[in-house]
This record gives C-alpha cells, structure tokens and sequence, in this order.
C-alpha cells in the first residue's frame, strides 16, 4: 500500500517498557531483553516509515534510568556504544535523520564523539525522523530551557513580555520538531515517566500489554488503526 493511502500520525513516540520482563518470561539475563529490545527499534523504524509515519521518537533510557542497578547501567551503555557504532551506516542505508534529546553531557566522552558523528553524518537524510531520548527527563528538559531562556532575558535579548508557547518551545531539546500526535507505552504501564511532558498537551495515548521486544509492525497498525478511530476536537465541544 502506498504511504499516503494510510492516514498513519505524523508523529509518534513510543516509552519502550518491557525489556527486563520479556528477558525474565524466557529464564534469560535483563542485559538479553535490552539486546531484544534494541532489535525491535531497529525493525520498527522501517516500519514506521512504511506505514506512513515521519517522525518516531523513542524514550531509551531515561534520568532516572542511572538508578538502576551498576551492572544493568553497565550493560545498556555497551549496548548503546554498540548501537550508536552500527547507526550511521543503517540511517545512511534506510535514508533516517537522526537526532538524540536529552541531557548527553553526562553520558561519557566517547558516546558523545558518537552522537556528534551520527547527527552530522544523517542531518540532511530525507527518509524518516528518528529522535532517541538519552538521559532524558521532560522536568530537566524544561529546566535546562528555562535557564537558556532566563540567560536569554538577562542578555536583553529577549523581553518578557514576548515569551509564547511557541518561543518556549524553541528552547527545549524537540525545537524543530513537531508535537507527537500519538504516544505507545508498551508492557501494560499506563502512565508518561516524565517524558515529553510539555509537547504531550494534544498528544493521543494507546496503552498496550505487549512487551516491547514483541512489539511488531501488526502491534504498530493496531495502534494507528485506534488513533484514526479517535475524534481529535482540541476542546471543542
């Protein structure tokens, strides 16, 4: 079916929850449901894109993830070295423009190298948007905008008077980027973990009982199917 025909949301963004339960459901290590996990994003991003979607935003490890136990953090950030390592020629095969949000001045010297080179290798790629939230929190998000903000007015670079929505927008990490008009949260959680919180004001919610590794382009349609089924009236009566 071609793109267009689908009616799929512009945006979506996925809370990817239920990689330690799928790894404990098989008698099989946490690190291994992280490792299933990270090959489900890998599919769903072609997916995404060929159901119709042009921005998918992922919430992969979160400020409050640090708190886990040292050796599954350990494990998440090999994972991740080895993700971001394999990024840059996927985005460039599938034609993805990738973007990491959040807080990357604590992630270590090398895997901001990664990012760096990841961004600048896929920023003018025309296929689908991919926005991975990397020690993200949506209350430090708005923190550290707020603090630009303020610099901003104390600079006489910006009056008061003129700060909208809009200009608060272009302060946080998902400047440029639109609002997503759909969050998944996988593995039956039904609550937002401090993500995206200012840009979820419109947002619509599908909640499912599917462990992230499991979820699949059939899951993803299921999802589309309930967002095309809901009546968007933005406060209209």
């Amino acid at each position: 079916m071609d793109r267009s025909e689908l009616e799929a949301p512009n945006h979506v963004a996925i809370i990817l929850d239920g990689n330690g339960r799928w790894a404990k459901k098989r008698l099989m290590p946490r690190k291994a449901g992280h490792a299933a996990g990270a090959r489900a994003v890998e599919q769903i991003c072609e997916d995404a894109w060929n159901l119709g979607i042009k921005y998918l935003t992922v919430y992969a490890f979160s400020t409050e993830n640090w708190k886990r136990p040292q050796k599954e953090v350990d494990a998440l950030m090999k994972l991740l070295r080895s993700y971001l390592k394999d990024c840059i020629k996927r985005s460039t095969k599938n034609n993805m423009c990738v973007k990491v949000i959040g807080d990357v001045t604590l992630l270590d010297e090398d895997l901001r190298r990664q990012i760096v080179e990841l961004e600048e290798a896929t920023k003018d790629n025309t296929g689908l948007h991919f926005q991975v939230a990397l020690n993200y929190g949506s209350r430090d998000e708005m923190i550290r905008g707020m603090r630009k903000l303020c610099r901003d007015v104390s600079a006489g670079r910006v009056d008061p008077e003129d700060i909208t929505e809009q200009m608060f927008s272009g302060y946080l990490d998902t400047r440029e980027i639109p609002d997503p008009d759909l969050l998944i949260r996988t593995s039956g959680e039904e609550r937002v973990s401090n993500f995206l919180l200012w840009q979820l004001a419109y947002t619509e919610f599908y909640f499912t009982d599917v462990l992230w590794p499991d979820f699949n382009k059939e899951e993803l349609q299921k999802a589309i199917a309930y967002y095309r089924a809901r009546d968007r009236r933005y406060g209209g009566v």
